[in-house]
């Protein structure tokens, strides 16, 4: 059988595996074989290690009739999914297969060495037409439409177990009786693989395909080993990886007191006093300095098992009572339920009002922070609003004295203006009587002059009359003089006179 279930590969039953070459007729391994290392198991507990030989992608059959041609000569019903990203999960995988699960047979959970974030699967199919058609329609499709990740099949032509390593006894088992088949552990039915459909785990456990499909959680429903592993824990104060410690209240991670002590410190600062060791699971109590654990995981199969106090626990995980009454037996064990009860009420109530103090305490300093920032930034706020005030104030004190200064300013220049309109209207005054005067003057010499014009004419006219009659005598120059001066006069006043009208 090609993939023998998780009791017989335990066992150390490496014989009961039978090569593919004495299936396929082959006398030894092609010479162009792909070989993988892998490995499967809880390191925990133990670890089961083997080489398997694929067909390289380009093992080819010369002949090119059929629709075979793409595929390897001297293939077997056995293929592997290699490169499976971590977070897909069992169901998940088995929802991929789709209708070929009911044709295949086992299937089995491997980790590549050195390849922390896949794993690969080994199926065996019940005739070599459904692996053949597998192959085809599933070799390069994508695991989802959401990702990238295509599935890579290649064909397997030999698995070899190469060594085991762990806490259990692998030693060979007499082969005188017959050798009882695995249950399931969810439906507790016979695992037997003639009929198909059974699913091996990373940690080894094996289930019916529709059992585990019913799974959707990442990790093993028998000891819960995960196969997407968390990261590597760290110190939160130092960084360290070693020796460390979780605080199973809050999940805070510290390393213990032989290192920086910063989990004892947690404790200390918070008073959450129960820390779980995470290389060993254990849980210490700081109030009692003490553990506190009652659950401890088997070193045979990874289950959970009560550390009994009043028993021991035995190599294979079980634990062997003292007493041999039946009726004894029971009493101490409700006894001990009963106490257990009391005493996990009285801690879970202990450790409520611890944190009920502590949140209060927490609540607490964060209103007197908040009432503090409150004040200091209400403080801060009238501060500067008072600056602005200050500011605008002497602003607005620098625009009054400003305009005080030029009203004063505006006043005096108007006293200096009223008086200069003032002397300037006396001014005008002054000229216009003056000149009032002077064209009154004016206007009497005007007439008398117009008078001694008429006047002279009225001569002139006696003298022509005269002349006529008698002789010319000649005219004095004092009296030409007086003619000449008469008439510039009577010129002058004109030219005044029209001016005055002009302007």
């Amino acid at each position: 059988m090609m993939m023998p279930s998780t009791s017989t590969l335990i066992a150390g039953e490496e014989s009961a595996v039978t090569p593919l070459a004495s299936i396929s007729g082959e006398s030894s391994l092609p010479d162009m074989t792909q070989t993988v290392h892998f490995s499967s198991g809880n390191p925990r507990i133990g670890e089961t290690r083997g080489v398997m030989h694929l067909f390289p992608d380009d093992a080819v059959s010369p002949s090119s009739s059929s629709s075979s041609s793409i595929l390897p000569i001297g293939r077997n019903p056995l293929v592997c999914v290699l490169g499976v990203p971590n977070h897909m999960t069992y169901a998940d995988f088995c929802q991929f297969c789709g209708s070929f699960i009911q044709h295949i047979l086992e299937m089995r959970t491997v980790r590549n060495d050195g390849i922390e974030n896949r794993y690969n699967i080994l199926i065996r199919f019940d005739t070599q037409e459904s692996t053949d058609t597998f192959y085809q329609h599933f070799k390069g499709k994508r695991f989802n439409s959401l990702e990238e990740d295509v599935c890579r099949l290649l064909f397997t032509l030999d698995v070899q177990f190469t060594g085991y390593s762990g806490s259990i006894d692998h030693t060979q088992p007499s082969s005188a009786g017959p050798i009882e088949q695995p249950t399931c552990p969810v439906c507790l039915e016979r695992l037997d693989q003639d009929t198909g459909g059974i699913l091996t785990t990373m940690c080894n456990h094996s289930f019916h395909c529709s059992c585990i499909s019913n799974w959707p959680d990442s990790s093993c429903p028998v000891c819960r080993y995960c196969q997407q592993q968390p990261e590597n824990s760290v110190c939160c104060v130092c960084q360290t990886t070693e020796n460390l410690w979780m605080c199973v209240i809050c999940g805070v991670v510290g390393c213990g007191r032989y290192k920086g002590g910063h989990a004892r410190t947690h404790w200390e600062e918070t008073e959450h006093c129960y820390s779980l060791e995470l290389e060993t699971q254990r849980v210490w109590d700081y109030a009692g300095d003490n553990y506190v654990h009652r659950l401890i995981q088997s070193k045979t199969d990874g289950k959970l098992v009560e550390l009994n106090s009043h028993g021991s626990l035995s190599k294979d995980g079980c634990g062997s009572c003292e007493y041999s009454d039946s009726g004894m037996t029971d009493a101490l064990l409700n006894s001990k339920v009963d106490m257990i009860i009391s005493e996990y009420n009285e801690l879970l109530q202990a450790q409520l009002e611890n944190q009920k103090q502590y949140f209060e305490k927490l609540l607490q300093n964060v209103k007197e922070e908040t009432e503090q920032k409150v004040s200091e930034a209400a403080s801060k706020a009238i501060s500067q609003r008072l600056q602005k005030l200050q500011a605008r104030r002497d602003r607005c004190f620098k625009e009054k004295q400003f305009l005080e200064d030029l009203n004063e300013n505006l006043v005096k220049n108007k006293d200096v203006w009223s008086t200069k309109i003032t002397e300037m209207e006396e001014r005008e005054k002054k000229a216009v009587q003056v000149k009032d005067e002077k064209i009154q003057r004016l206007e009497e010499q005007l007439g008398k002059l117009m008078a001694q014009m008429d006047g002279g004419e009225s001569e002139g006219s006696e003298l022509k009359e005269e002349v006529k009659d008698g002789t010319v005598l000649p005219i004095s120059t004092n009296s030409s003089t007086t003619t000449s001066s008469g008439s510039e006069k009577v010129k002058h006043a004109s030219k005044n006179k029209s001016n005055r009208r002009k302007g």
